[in-house]
């Protein structure tokens, strides 16, 4: 009789684990759920500021020669040394 009272107690183990394992897939398929729809909203945010950084990038000029000018605009003006006596 020992031995089935041995496999009543292994099954009775099985089943609880296998109940754990059902509670833990639940609240991973739930987190899982959660994590795609903010992936989702990240790609959605990254896409709109992908098309808004493009409609700048439309409105820069197209001409080499504002390039320059664009450029010292935004530089800091030069340092000037002292001339030495």
């Amino acid at each position: 009789m020992s031995r089935l009272d041995d496999l009543a107690e292994r099954i009775e183990r099985l089943v609880l684990r296998h109940e754990e394992l059902q509670r833990t897939n639940t609240l991973l398929e739930t987190q899982l759920g959660t994590v795609t729809s903010e992936r989702d909203s990240l790609r959605s945010r990254l896409a709109a500021a992908r098309a808004r950084i493009d409609a700048l990038l439309d409105r820069l000029p197209a001409e080499p020669s504002a390039a320059p000018a664009v450029a010292s605009a935004l530089s800091p003006p030069a340092q000037h040394e002292p001339d030495a006596p």
